[in-house]
This record gives C-alpha cells, structure tokens and sequence, in this order.
C-alpha cells in the first residue's frame, strides 16, 4: 500500500467533518505533549525508551495528516527518524542492538515506523541540520536502505527459530506471539511499502500464530496452550491475519469473533498497548464493530487526557500516549498499514 497525495492535506480535507471533533482536539493536544517532550537526540525518555518508542510517537505524528516534511511537526518526524535509523545495527540490521528484554519489539515498532514513513518523507531533507552519525559506520542511511536492512535482521533472526517466530533477543530459540506481532505486523509494512519481504517470513510467521490460535478465538502466549481472554493477543493475531491476508483462515474468523463479542471489555494490563492493537484489528475485520467500539474509545481517552496533553499507562508517558493516540488516528486513514 504506497502513499499517496492525500498525505499533504489536513485530516479534515479528505475526511470532511466525519473526524469528530473530540478526535481532533484530543490528538492536536496529545501531539503538542509529544512535541514538547521530544529530546534534542530525537528520542523520547520517559518511561519505556528505545527505537520503537521512538518510532510509535513518529508514526502519531505521521498519521495526523499534516504535510511529514513541510508541516509544523516535520522537525519532530526527522529527528525521530534521524535517532531510529542512528540506533541501526549496519551489520545484524537490528534497530537499538541485539541486547536486553525489549531488543524485538523495539526492532517491530522500529521497522514499522521506517516502513509508514518511506516514501512520505523525503530522504534528501532528512537529515539536513542533524548528525550524519548511524552506529558502525560514518555514512547516513536512507529510509529505504534502512528498512531493507531491518528486513533483513527480522528474517534471519526467524530462521533461527524453530517456531517460526520471535522473542526479545534475535537469537531467540523460543518465541512469543506478542513479539512475534509487532516484528509480523513491521515485515508486512515493509511488503506493502515495496521491500522484497520472502514469503517463506511471512507464511511461517503465520503459521506460528495459527498454532497459538484456539478454535474459540484465544491467542496463546507463548510455549503449549495458555488460553485466555487477553485481548491484545486476540487483537495482535487477528490483525497478523488480515494484514497478511489470509482473511479466509479460519482462525481469523475465530479471533476477530472473539473481539467483536467482547466490545465492552477492557485489558487491566498494558491499558494503551490493548487499544492499540483491538482498534486496527477491529478496523481491519468488521467496520461497523470498529466504529461502535470508537465512539466508545474516543470518550474513554477524552476522559483519560492529562492536562499537559499525555496518556498514562504501564509503559510510561511517552509510549502511552503515542500508543493512544495511534488508536484514535484510524479516525484519520492516514498511515497506509491503517488502509483496509
């Protein structure tokens, strides 16, 4: 799914007045917070850090529609470009190194974020007033060259694993289906962007989450069953499914059922991370479900809004409230991994 010239306008001139106005206001003050709180590096330090936090709040701007390289945030998206792409590993492909409990995710979310922003943002301007420093060597990447490379380290780390997913390091013999989601879900961005992604990453990564799937929907953690009501894991495999467009399976019926029978249900653990994940999957498998739980949503983070425009959470200010806002942005179609 390429970008195209609806990126320049204001969310507002492709979508009319069908943005509420709650949206609007909510997201423009979730922005300024995110904005305001941004480091001179780039990166963001409060709560969970990383590349992938990084890319989150990147991928909250670049999703409000305004112009990612004329727009009044377009100094906030290359400085968290510019931090991304410095944490790569030129040689594994890794974004943020190879070590640590969130070594994965932060290469997914990362990946991600270069995918949604490749062909947005213009890589002649990007890294205009900033170092040119990217890690092991000298010369700065390119989005496109960076996101290949990532491609690259996501695909090896998965050979290496004999469930065909991944954990937190990319070495990693087990795998998890929450990992394994947001490196999926940064593979499939990749595809859609035009990266040469192998068919053989995708089908075994779909294959693990098949394996992790009940008959009644539920998404297993990891290891041998484990079934519960977890519903981001219900929405991380449910939205591997779609994106990867295997609609027809029915483990895909089966997740997106559990979902939509679970509307009014709310996650205690990883509030932001839930809303996530549960508002692109419904998007993805049943509009009308989506557009009943948003109503639903957009009060809920109305409400939730602290003064200085940011979210709280499990994952600390500046995760919480990318991953707040990127849960209301599908009021905004922007972002071509949101497009059905």
């Amino acid at each position: 799914m390429l970008v195209d010239s609806t990126w320049a306008q204001f969310p507002t001139a492709q979508m009319g007045e069908v943005v509420p106005r709650d949206v609007r206001e909510v997201y423009e003050k979730g922005l300024k917070y995110l904005a305001n709180s941004q480091s001179e590096e780039g990166d963001w330090k409060s709560g969970q850090t990383g590349p992938g936090i990084t890319g989150m709040a990147v991928m909250a701007f670049l999703a409000s529609g305004e112009d990612p390289n004329f727009g009044i945030y377009s100094g906030n998206i290359r400085r968290g470009l510019r931090s991304v792409l410095s944490s790569q590993d030129k040689t594994t492909g890794i974004y943020g190194g190879s070590q640590g409990h969130t070594s994965m995710y932060n290469h997914g979310f990362a990946m991600l974020a270069v995918a949604e922003a490749y062909g947005a943002v213009d890589d002649s301007d990007l890294w205009s007033g900033g170092s040119g420093s990217t890690g092991s060597n000298d010369s700065p990447l390119t989005l496109g060259h960076s996101l290949e490379l990532a491609v690259r380290g996501a695909v090896t780390s998965q050979k290496k694993n004999r469930f065909g997913g991944w954990r937190y390091g990319p070495d990693a013999k087990d795998a998890d289906t929450s990992v394994s989601g947001a490196v999926m879900v940064g593979l499939l961005a990749a595809r859609n962007a035009g990266i040469e992604v192998p068919d053989e990453a995708i089908d075994r990564g779909v294959a693990y989450f098949k394996s992790m799937t009940s008959p009644s929907g539920q998404v297993a953690y990891s290891g041998v069953g484990g079934y519960d009501d977890s519903i981001p894991r219900m929405s991380i495999g449910a939205l591997v499914y779609a994106v990867s467009r295997r609609k027809d399976m029915p483990e895909f019926k089966a997740t997106l059922g559990a979902l939509t029978n679970r509307l009014e249900a709310t996650t205690s653990h990883y509030l932001r991370y839930g809303q996530y994940y549960q508002a692109q999957a419904l998007f993805q498998g049943d509009v009308e479900a989506w557009e009943k739980w948003n109503k639903q949503l957009i009060r809920e983070l109305k409400a939730d809004q602290q003064e200085d425009g940011s979210f709280t959470g499990s994952l600390g200010k500046s995760a919480d409230t990318s991953m707040a806002l990127l849960a209301m942005a599908l009021n905004f179609r922007f972002l071509p991994i949101y497009e059905r």
